[in-house]
This record gives structure tokens, sequence and C-alpha cells, in this order.
């Protein structure tokens, strides 16, 4: 059978396996009231189990959101045994349960073990799950699959000493295209893979991005650095980090802050310094190793197709979502398909059971075995045969999978909020339902154009509120759900953070803003604008003026 992705050695099979044993005891002891909340908690989270308002919640990690089908169906299983019936996609690419009892806690990672998944590094002060574009190895845009190096990295830094103990979580995004889909440079480390001018391989290296409670675009620190050196460098900037970081405040602990109070130009010359004393005569990289890790990532046995089909398109439905959710793939006949998990009046990012199960289906029947979780809360089939969309359309449409709205308004990130989270302070699934709602006429959508909506129901920003051309954030005014509305932010090669607008929206408010917000842009744009563009052209105040009247 065909690699489709990285598969474990007897090592990896063994750690997943010993840690499943040891946290197997810690919840037999805490439920047997030997261990306190207090004690049981940094053990649960190094496991991916939080305590949300309700029951826990276990949040799974997928790798730079590359499964196989027989992971997937596992999911659907967890999902209809072990919860309610359905999971929630991630904007880090990962999975989460929502009703987990304590008591199964093992047992689902236990299941999850026996295909190579597990939860570990998707809570705590780590390095959490590395996360890339989503069409990895399959865009017609890369210089190279990313994914290599992003399995590299994540054993690289599972159990190295400088990464054992963090002041904060770290966030890591690999990508290789120009396009950016992985919002690269709103994570504490984005790394590009580029060419220098002789075809040698290296990465353009951006520190110090985030959003939460003080949001920051990274600088670039290093615009090439060859591949071979990226575990050093990291560990130099990590070092570096670990050195300075604000251990005594925990709202000044993430590594943005450090580059922004140093400034990016001294906090580089800091990680060079450090990486000259660490640098090892030669690789750091063992060649050898990068390419067995490589050889998992090995493109599928793609048919040569000489004639692309020319698609029959009298179906305008078939029509529309080929246009919308499908894009270019490298291999010619071959298509990338976007599955959108937000039909109108649904939750942002949730699948029920069987739809995961479909899904799975048809990433082994149509898609070699593959598929892609997105951190806009989708999922992508990455290697369809053109000859075989209708089909795949059929069975999504069929299974309400088929939303045409791709990048369009109500395809909308958002946090679980108020709903689940003990953090949030608003809910955000109900506003995202409601603007779903306003915005339903699909060539209404299809005039807007591109617009990139996100909600959080709090300052952590779970749903990049900070990065949606239109961003939403839910604040506690007074005991009452209040909602700031946000323009101008981009998580792309464009990145940029939004501006709040001005005073914050009531539930029906924050809906009717958003709409005189799209009206002001259909009115002032020009031909080919996006909502972005415009706004960047015209600036703030005629948007403010519609808004607020």
């Amino acid at each position: 059978m065909r690699r489709t992705m990285y598969k474990y050695d007897q090592y990896d099979q063994a750690i997943v396996d010993a840690r499943v044993d040891e946290f197997r005891d810690q919840v037999r002891r805490r439920i047997a009231g030997e261990m306190t909340e207090d004690q049981f908690k940094p053990l649960r989270l190094k496991n991916g189990l939080y305590l949300q308002l309700h029951a826990y919640m276990l949040r799974v990690a997928i790798p730079y959101g590359t499964l196989d089908s027989r992971q997937m169906r596992k999911l659907a299983h967890i999902a209809r045994t072990y919860d309610r019936g359905y999971g929630h996609f991630t904007t880090r690419q990962n999975i989460q349960y929502n009703w987990i009892k304590l008591e199964q806690a093992p047992d689902i990672l236990a299941e999850l073990a026996t295909v190579e998944m597990h939860a570990i590094q998707t809570s705590g002060e780590s390095i959490r799950n590395l996360s890339s574009d989503q069409y990895a190895g399959a865009a017609a845009d890369e210089i190279a699959d990313p994914r290599p190096w992003a399995e590299l990295l994540r054993q690289a830094t599972t159990f190295h000493p400088e990464f054992s103990y963090l002041p904060r979580k770290f966030k890591i995004a690999v990508t290789a295209a120009d396009e950016d889909r992985a919002a690269i440079r709103l994570h504490d480390v984005g790394l590009k893979l580029v060419k220098d001018a002789t075809g040698a391989l290296g990465f353009e290296v951006y520190i110090g991005g985030g959003m939460g409670r003080t949001p920051f675009v990274a600088p670039l620190i290093r615009p090439f650095l060859p591949v071979e050196h990226i575990v050093s460098y990291l560990e130099a900037a990590l070092r570096v980090w670990n050195r300075w970081a604000r251990r005594d405040n925990i709202h000044k602990q993430r590594i943005k802050i450090l580059v922004h109070e140093l400034g990016h130009e001294e906090f580089t010359r800091q990680v060079e310094a450090e990486w000259q004393a660490i640098l090892p005569n030669g690789s750091d990289v063992p060649m050898a190793e990068f390419d067995r890790i490589a050889a998992f990532f090995e493109p599928p046995p793609f048919e040569k197709i000489g004639t692309v089909p020319i698609l029959d398109r009298s179906d305008p439905d078939f029509a529309v979502w080929l246009d919308q959710n499908v894009k270019p793939h490298k291999a010619p006949g071959y298509a990338i398909v976007n599955i959108a998990l937000k039909p109108i009046g649904g939750i942002p990012g949730d699948a029920s059971a069987d739809q995961i199960d479909l899904m799975a289906d048809l990433g082994e029947r149509y898609s070699f075995n593959e598929l892609r979780v997105t951190h806009a809360q989708n999922i992508v089939l990455p290697h369809v045969r053109k000859a075989d969309l209708y089909a795949v359309w059929q069975a999504l449409d069929a299974a309400g999978l088929a939303a045409p709205n791709l990048d369009l308004v109500t395809d909308i990130i958002a946090c679980p909020g108020l709903d689940y989270c003990s953090l949030a302070n608003a809910r955000s699934i109900p506003i995202a339902q409601k603007i779903a709602e306003r915005f339903a006429d699909p060539e209404r959508q299809r005039d807007i154009g591109e617009l990139k909506l996100k909600i959080s129901g709090c300052i952590n920003a779970c749903g990049h509120h900070h990065a949606g051309h239109i961003g939403i954030l839910g604040v506690d005014r007074k005991g009452t759900e209040n909602y700031q509305l946000l323009l101008g932010g981009s998580g792309a090669e464009d990145a940029s953070l939004g501006k709040i607008t001005g005073p914050g929206f009531d539930e029906n408010g924050i809906v009717d803003a958003v709409e005189r917000a799209v009206e002001r842009y259909l009115g002032l744009r020009e031909p080919g604008e996006r909502f972005l563009d415009t706004y960047r052209r015209v600036g703030f105040e005629p948007f403010k003026e519609a808004i607020y009247g």
C-alpha cells in the first residue's frame, strides 16, 4: 500500500502507548480522590483534556492537518461512542470533542493510539500541533511539500530539553507557496520554504506573531536559512526566549511580547549570536533522517491523463460548487476539493459522525486515501480526478456537505464561545448562524466575493478575529454579551490586524453592523476588488460612517 503520510515506527508507537498507560493511572488516582484537581490539571492538559463549562473537552492532534481514511473513521467512531455524535474541527487543524467523561478519556486515547494518533501537544505550555498548508503536496504553486519538514520539527521538538519547560504555548506553521494558506505571520514561528539564486532550498523565518490579548504580525527575522539548520536555529530562538521571558506575568510570556519589547532587530541579533554559539560543524539536521521522513510523503501514483475532461456543467448547482470549492492541482487531470463545514444555520467546523465517515469513504475512494483539515475549519480531499468531481459532489450534496461558499461571507471561522468554553465572555455560534442566515442567498454571496469573517468569544482569539477582513470579538460589558466589530485584518501573505470600529453591539446589532459594512463596500468597490482591497484603498472612515450612521 502506498505511504500517504508519516507512519509510526516502533519508537513512536511505544511513546504513545506509554503515555496512554501513564494517563490511565493518573485518571484512576484522580477519580479515587488520591489527587486534587490542582494536581491533576497539568497532567490532563499534557494529554489534551480540558475542563469546560459543561463537561471535559478532548483536543486530538492532527499534525499539519493530514489524515488517512482509517484515522478519519476512528474520529467518527469516537464521536459516536464517547461524545454526542459529532466532532468540532478547529483552527489549528485539530478536532475537539466537547462532551467527554473523565473515566472514558484513557479509553479514547487508547483507541487513537491504534491508528497512530494522540492528544499530546494540544494543550499546556508546549510546542502545539504543527500546522501547514492544507493543499501541501497538491498545490500547483508550491516549490516543495512542506509537510516532511513539519514532521521533522514535530519529532525534533517532542522531547528536546530546550522545549520541555516553555514560558507559554508555542505555535509553528510551515508553508511552501507564495499564497499563504497557513497564516504563518500570525504564529510564534512561521516558516516559508524558498529557493535562493542557486536553487538551494531554505526558509524565510518569521518570529513573534500571534493573536490573543496583544496581537502582532511576525517580522521577518531571517530571509534565508538553509534547511539543514532549521533545528539549531529554532533552538537558538527558544534559548533567547527562555532567557528573557516574563514568567512572572502570564500576559507577557509569549515570544511575541519579547520580540516587541526588544525590537525585532535586537531579538534577531541575539538569536544569530546564540545560533553561532551552538551551530555544529556542518549539518544539524541529519539529512538521512529527513530523507526517511520525506519518503512517507511521496506523491500518489497519478494517472497520466492525456486530455483533461471537459466537465458537464449542465447542473447549475454543481457548476457553482465547481467554481467556488474546487482548486487547481499540480497534476494534470486532478483537482483539490474543499468540503465546507459551514452549512447555513450550522455550527462552523462541526461534523456529525456519519458525515465524518462519509468523508473518510470519499477520501479512500477518490483521493488516494488522503484528507486534510484546514485552519478555516473545513476538510480537503487533496487529489481528486476531475472525471470524479461530479460523483464526489453528488455524495457531498446528499450529506449536506456541498455548501459552495469557500472564502465567502458565510464561510465563517468561529470558536465554540460561551456555549462550551469556560474562558469565553460571549457566544460565538449564534452570531455565526445569524450572519450566515442574513447572507444565505448564494447569488448575493458570490456578488460580494471573497470576504473572510472570523468570530471569537473572548480576547484569546481562538476564532482569529484579528485576522478577519471582518472580525467580531465577544466581550462582557457589565454582565451583558457585547460584540466589537473589527475591519481590515488578514492572515494571508498580506497579513494585517483588524481595527476596532467603535462601540460594540448586542447580538442583533452586530449582524446589522456587518451588513452595513458589506453594503458600504458594494457601493465603493472598483472592478475586481475584494472587501479587503476596497477597505485598504478608501480607509477606515467611510466604513465607520456607514456602521454608526
